[in-house]
């Protein structure tokens, strides 16, 4: 009996002292740990005024579309209202419209589908005052998913429209621009 105490002191003691140890890591001489709760996030602690990654971070690029629809919902109109008051204080970019698709239907339906969410996209922010001739759109369909599943609620990461920044108008951009 009496080992048996010795065996549970003689852990019980190491795992005090190892505790002790590790205590003393996190503020040894004084110093603790940074707290990276509060610290920035990797790749973007100098976000500029009207850059790319401030457009993405702080207003976002993307909205989404229900099932087989090219309607602009509520949630979508506000972020596309963000995105048309950022575009309008940030007037040297350009603007490709992608719209995507994943729903029922052909391989040309989802293309027709993705090119209408597209423009109904580039529509709200015409109609929000960027100017028509910064923007573009063009429907992607099925080509480029985001993902490659079977449930309805990672589909429909799929039924967006991208809003993309450019700095010059690409083959997809109508002639004349």
């Amino acid at each position: 009996m009496g080992n048996w105490i010795g065996r549970w002191g003689q852990s019980a003691l190491i795992v005090v002292l190892c505790g002790f140890g590790l205590a003393a890591c996190n503020s040894a001489g004084g110093l603790s740990s940074p707290d990276v709760t509060n610290a920035p996030a990797a790749g973007f602690g100098q976000i500029s005024n009207g850059s790319e990654e401030e457009f993405i971070i702080n207003v976002g690029r993307r909205v989404y579309f229900d099932r087989g629809s090219a309607v602009v919902t509520e949630e979508a109109k506000m972020t596309i209202k963000s995105q048309a008051d950022w575009l309008k204080r940030n007037k040297k970019w350009l603007v490709k419209v992608q719209g995507h698709a994943d729903d029922p239907g052909s391989e040309a339906a989802q293309k027709t589908l993705s090119a209408k969410r597209a423009d109904a996209v580039m529509a709200e922010l015409v109609s929000l005052g960027v100017s028509p001739k910064r923007v573009w759109s063009k429907g992607y369909g099925v080509e480029r998913p985001v993902t490659d599943c079977a449930s309805i609620e990672c589909q429909s990461q799929n039924r967006r429209v991208v809003v993309n920044l450019r700095t010059e108008y690409d083959e997809s951009a109508p002639q004349g621009r």
